[in-house]
């Protein structure tokens, strides 16, 4: 099974930390969080990744190298400017004959990925957004689903007014081969604001992760999920 880790972004809201190395590269009890990402997608059975970099990408290969380390074969594809979240993904896979894992290189989680895969495959949809309840939803996505589970609605960072729901979108996406043929070619392009809004009706499915999650996109954050390894919250 392949999945495509994005570890491009500038990461403006974690200086200084991030002034010598991408957000992916953070420490967390002294191991990057990028390295447990890997570890993450290995324990599901995930044997190849591929990564999208921007941003001191030789940081992240010095790092990664090709995988071996994991026990993943492992690529990286460098970014010239700026392609969004979607427009990096489809920059980097350029073909899929399968079901593919999308999450970021710099959130810490320990989500069932088999169970959240066999589900996708369940619903026949063409993409799945695992969704994730937290207390503070206008940081995020919020996401409103129907009975069946399918994605009826959702707005990136709400005001205290707009907020519909807890669920919250994790940044982590299981898509079908299909859907990047609507990313265009050599365009900034982003899953949650321009991508999933054009596939809503033929089938945004969502799944409720249960377990640990953090977006370390903050100094903040940061400092919370190390308190919350150290209290062992996190796998």
């Amino acid at each position: 099974m392949k999945a495509v880790i994005m570890a491009g972004g500038d990461g403006k809201r974690l200086r200084p930390l991030s002034c010598t190395m991408p957000n992916p590269m953070v420490p967390l009890l002294n191991k990057p969080v990028l390295g447990y990402c890997m570890e993450l997608i290995k324990k599901h059975g995930f044997d190849e990744a591929i990564l999208t970099l921007r941003y001191l990408p030789n940081v992240i290969r010095r790092y990664i190298g090709d995988g071996s380390a994991f026990g993943i074969k492992t690529e990286c594809a460098v970014e010239d400017k700026p392609m969004g979240t979607a427009g990096g993904v489809k920059n980097a896979l350029r073909q899929a004959d399968d079901s593919v894992l999308i999450m970021s290189g710099d959130a810490m989680c320990d989500f069932d990925l088999t169970d959240a895969m066999r589900e996708h495959r369940r619903s026949g949809a063409a993409a799945t957004i695992l969704l994730k309840k937290v207390k503070v939803p206008m940081e995020y996505g919020v996401v409103l689903k129907d009975k069946d589970g399918f994605i009826s609605r959702f707005i990136e960072k709400p005001s205290a007014a707009e907020v519909f729901s807890d669920l919250v979108n994790t940044g982590i996406y299981i898509i079908e081969p299909s859907v990047l043929d609507m990313v265009p070619e050599g365009t900034e392009y982003d899953f949650s604001k321009d991508l999933f809004p054009k596939i809503k009706s033929e089938g945004l499915y969502s799944y409720n992760a249960v377990g640990y999650w953090c977006d370390i996109g903050s100094i903040d954050s940061y400092v919370s999920c190390q308190q919350d390894i150290l209290a062992k919250k996190a796998d």
